[in-house]
């Protein structure tokens, strides 16, 4: 068999980081990436970025802790290298903080990040409305940075990309020998995926670089995430809304919050609202499938529906979705090499 072919449809985090994973598991490979939308148009390109995981309630734990961890080692160590500041990836200290004390103290992903613990009396007097803290140093990817850093990479290895919008992965069979389906909430069409669904995120990107510790509120719903550049505050989670334009009330409601958490952000000069619909399913589909039409056969591998976690597992969700081509390959190689007997 010549060189196996490969399309990887979508190019934010997880559809590049597929790419790249790919081509480390099987050199041998031609990759090609479409996307009807490249950074800094992707949803990605929304985020904020922070690895700080989200739970998927059909995914095993022990499989989620994987996912981080492997992404986590892999950032830390960019973190550590020269290219950090190009990709966009630095180490940020903050605290998550609880009106009341939460069920579990010591979330799973509390011993991949650094230095967690609880926080102390005098810490929490920083946040009088909060009866309970946790302190830690984790990561953060600055999107476009990161993303264009993974571009960057992948065409130096001589990786394909081009503009496109594919409607039906059969509109690349002829070409290829596997499809990598990473279309994000764009798989809600795609492949007819009746159980992905839009939340909606709307963030604000905000001058104010005096703030360097990040403050999120243990709900999850109102954030401060200090970047390279800009600090990003949040957010919304809006179910089923899919809805691009931004909401000026909730721009104000975003910005309230988080200056009652950080009472300094209200000489924050030179608010951008930015929106995303952020691809969520109950668990992340990662797997492969064999499309048949009319006895022809289709290798597909699926990886998307990462919804709010998308950043603080990508590159472990991108390291298995190579393992699951690598399966695909060998199984076509299999098969050719019988056809010859």
């Amino acid at each position: 068999m010549a060189a196996p072919k490969v399309a990887v449809v979508g190019a934010g985090v997880i559809g590049l980081s597929t790419a790249m994973c790919i081509l480390e598991t099987c050199p041998s490979c031609s990759v090609t990436v479409f996307s009807d939308q490249f950074s800094p148009n992707t949803t990605s390109d929304v985020a904020a970025g922070m690895l700080i995981p989200h739970t998927y309630p059909g995914t095993p734990i022990h499989v989620q802790k994987q996912w981080f961890k492997e992404t986590f080692t892999y950032l830390f160590a960019i973190s550590q290298s020269a290219e950090a500041s190009e990709a966009g990836i630095h180490l940020v200290s903050g605290w998550q903080v609880f009106k009341n004390t939460p069920k579990e103290e010591l979330p799973f992903w509390s011993d991949v990040v650094l230095g967690f613990r609880p926080m102390s009396k005098a810490e929490l007097q920083k946040f009088p409305q909060h009866q309970f803290g946790q302190a830690f140093t984790t990561l953060k990817c600055d999107c476009p940075p990161y993303l264009l850093w993974l571009e960057k990479r992948l065409k130096a290895t001589g990786v394909q990309m081009y503009t496109r919008k594919v409607a039906d992965l059969w509109e690349l069979h002829s070409e290829y020998n596997v499809v990598v389906n990473c279309a994000g909430i764009g798989a809600h069409q795609l492949v007819g995926d009746k159980e992905l669904f839009p939340v909606r995120g709307q963030v604000l990107k905000v001058h104010a670089p005096w703030v360097k510790n990040f403050i999120r509120n243990g709900d999850g719903l109102t954030y401060i995430y200090p970047g390279i550049h800009r600090v990003t505050l949040g957010g919304t989670r809006e179910v089923e809304s899919w809805s691009l334009s931004p909401d000026p009330g909730t721009t104000k409601d975003i910005f309230d919050r988080c200056c009652s958490l950080e009472p300094s952000l209200r000489r924050a000069q030179d608010i951008k609202v930015k929106v995303g619909l952020r691809p969520s399913r109950w668990c992340v589909r990662l797997e492969r499938e064999v499309l048949s039409q009319g006895g022809v056969k289709l290798p597909v591998v699926h990886n998307y529906g990462h919804g709010a976690g998308g950043f603080s597992v990508h590159r472990g969700t991108a390291k298995e979705a190579a393992c699951l081509v690598g399966e695909c390959i060998a199984a076509l190689q299999v098969s050719s090499s019988k056809a010859k007997l």
